[in-house]
C-alpha cells in the first residue's frame, strides 16, 4: 500500500495573502505585527505558528458542534417564527431580514453566513474562538427555542 501524500495546490487564497503581504503598508507593519496576527493554514496548530503538521481533534469537534447549534438554531427559529409569529424572533437583524425575503430565505442566509465564518475561524486556527461561540449559541439560541417550542 502506498503511502498518502498531499500534492502542492495553488489557492485562491494563497494567491491573496501574497499578493496582500506585499502592499506597502503590510511590509512596514508585518516584521511587528506579523508574529501575533492568526495565518491560514491547511494542516492546523496554534494561531501564530506556521506549518504544524496534524488534525487538531477539539478544533474538529468544535466546529461541528458550532455547525450543528446553527442549524439547530435555524431549523427551531423557523419552526417558532411560523408557530407563534416573526414577533417571537429576538434579533432585530433576522426579523428585518424575514421581514424582507422571508424568514425561510432569511435564515438560510444568516446560518450559511455563520457557519462559513465559523469554518474561516476554524481554518485559521481559533478553535477555542469556535468552541466559545457553539457554547453561547447553545446557551442562548438552542436551548431558549426548545424550552419555548416544548415546555410553553
Amino acid at each position: 500500500m502506498t503511502e498518502y501524500s498531499p500534492r502542492p495546490r495553488v489557492d485562491f487564497v494563497g494567491r491573496l495573502a501574497s499578493t496582500l503581504t506585499k502592499l506597502p503598508a503590510v511590509e512596514w507593519f508585518g516584521p511587528r505585527l506579523g508574529r501575533t496576527l492568526p495565518t491560514l493554514r491547511s494542516r492546523g496548530g496554534n494561531v501564530g505558528t506556521r506549518g504544524s503538521t496534524g488534525r487538531d481533534i477539539f478544533g474538529d469537534i468544535a466546529l461541528l458542534v458550532f455547525l450543528i447549534a446553527q442549524a439547530s438554531d435555524g431549523v427551531l427559529t423557523y419552526v417558532g417564527v411560523s408557530t407563534y409569529g416573526m414577533h417571537i424572533e429576538a434579533n432585530p437583524i433576522i426579523g428585518w431580514l424575514m421581514s424582507l425575503v422571508g424568514e425561510g430565505a432569511a435564515l438560510t442566509t444568516a446560518k450559511v453566513a455563520a457557519g462559513l465564518f465559523g469554518i474561516a475561524l476554524h481554518l485559521s486556527s481559533v478553535h477555542r474562538a469556535v468552541a466559545i461561540l457553539a457554547v453561547f449559541y447553545l446557551a442562548v439560541a438552542v436551548f431558549p427555542w426548545v424550552a419555548i417550542l416544548f415546555y410553553y
